[in-house]
């Protein structure tokens, strides 16, 4: 049997044998540490990265970014900031424009209504959401966690020193997450829901009335939700909602997340923003004036330009988006043993491949989505990231933030295989 290239979703560099650290008293690692894992996604990325620059051809569905450059307009607007010498330190919570900017937005595309005082921009979306799980959550609080989930939800309250308590969801469902099932996970130590429409990774999106009923649940519980909305914009079927725009109950609960890295292709220019209830905002600004302080002063400039940017660029994205995930999905339901439902947002395909487990496949008994995620690197040299980074077994996630060409021919790769 050949030895696959991926055997752990992410591989340590920490050596307890040969290191100083390997012996007893307090030069070790906190303790909180033993319960955080690595992100798969990232070191599937790093991975593929590598044996491109040992000249192997690898299709790569791992990254979740988008393959645009970022608009001229945002990198200019960032140019002249850092020609006029703004390069020093602003507000820990951003610069005012820019924060009266992110209100001027939420107004416009969310129905929501917020002061500059309740906006914090931070290091990604990833920092907002980080914030805020440590603003609300105290040693031993519970969150609950819908799974499919992104990656880092639960690693998150771990580092918090609280509980993920996990919802699933079905294919069969759509993965669409409901008061029942959320009720059945629900303690007197729950403190708040994760809630990401569109979602990474299924693409599932949760309409109004979904919506709505479960922000009456949370509401009525006194249970604060976490509402990432990173792919708003990048919603192909149906109407982008924000929970908190619903009532004025539900906004009372509710932390709005966002950012500029996916809609503006701005992934590696680190900004995003949270919109909350001004007593949990001003928590988060005092985790943030110890933490990161202000985010890169010129990037703050340049996102001004994101907010004006004129919205057929990132139609026009969308729509390419849009014929790749059609593209995709077709060629998944074409493979052996593989399954997938139309994802309604994102560039995630999350494809089912129960009809492949048990199976041969490129010398590897397929046993898992790593075993699958192992032999689609070494026997077809295409990444794709095992379902068991998100919870759920049995599933592979792809991007389709890749050009069609690599598409069609990283689908073609697992056909022959299959």
């Amino acid at each position: 049997m050949r030895r696959p290239f991926l055997l752990t979703a992410y591989e340590s560099p920490y050596n307890p044998v040969h290191s100083p650290f390997s012996g007893k008293g307090r030069a070790m690692p906190s303790r909180r540490m033993d319960a955080i894992g690595g992100s798969p996604t990232l070191a599937i990325t790093a991975k593929v990265n590598e044996l491109k620059k040992q000249g192997i051809d690898v299709i790569g569905f791992g990254a979740g970014e988008p393959d645009f450059p970022t608009p001229a307009p945002i990198v200019e607007a960032a140019i002249t900031a850092l020609r006029d010498g703004f390069t020093r330190y602003t507000a820990s919570t951003g610069i005012p424009e820019l924060r009266k900017a992110i209100v001027a937005k939420l107004e416009r595309d969310n129905k929501l209504s917020y002061c500059p005082e309740q906006i914090i921009v931070t290091c990604g979306a990833k920092q907002a959401i980080y914030n805020a799980v440590v603003a609300l959550c105290d040693e031993g609080d519970e969150a609950i966690v819908p799974v499919p989930y992104w990656v880092s939800y639960p690693e998150m309250v771990r580092l918090a020193g609280a509980k993920p308590v996990f919802v699933n969801t079905t294919e069969e469902s759509g993965f669409k997450l409901t008061p029942a099932l959320i009720e059945k996970a629900v303690s007197p130590r729950t403190r708040l829901l994760f809630l990401n429409s569109p979602n990474n990774p299924t693409g599932t999106a949760l309409n109004r009335a979904e919506l709505e009923q479960i922000g009456d649940f949370c509401a009525a519980k006194g249970i604060f939700i976490i509402s990432d909305e990173i792919y708003e914009k990048l919603l192909y079927d149906g109407e982008h909602v924000s929970p908190a725009s619903l009532k004025a109950k539900i906004f009372d609960v509710t932390i709005t997340v966002n950012g500029v890295s996916k809609a503006y292709c701005m992934t590696g220019w680190r900004m995003g923003y949270c919109a909350a209830p001004l007593p949990i905002a001003k928590a988060i600004s005092k985790i943030q004036d110890h933490t990161t302080s202000n985010i890169t002063s010129f990037v703050q400039k340049a996102c001004l330009a994101a907010f004006t940017l004129d919205e057929k660029v990132i139609s026009d994205m969308r729509g390419e988006f849009h014929r790749r995930r059609d593209r995709m999905v077709e060629l998944l339901n074409g493979l052996p043993g593989v399954t997938c439902r139309k994802p309604e947002g994102a560039f995630y395909a999350f494809a089912g491949i129960g009809g492949v487990i048990g199976k041969q496949v490129g010398g590897i008994t397929v046993r898992n989505s790593m075993d699958f995620a192992s032999s689609a690197l070494e026997a077809a040299r295409v990444a794709v990231v095992p379902g068991s980074a998100f919870g759920a077994e049995n599933y592979v996630r792809l991007s389709y933030a890749t050009s069609m060409a690599n598409i069609e021919k990283g689908l073609a790769r697992l056909q022959a295989i299959l």
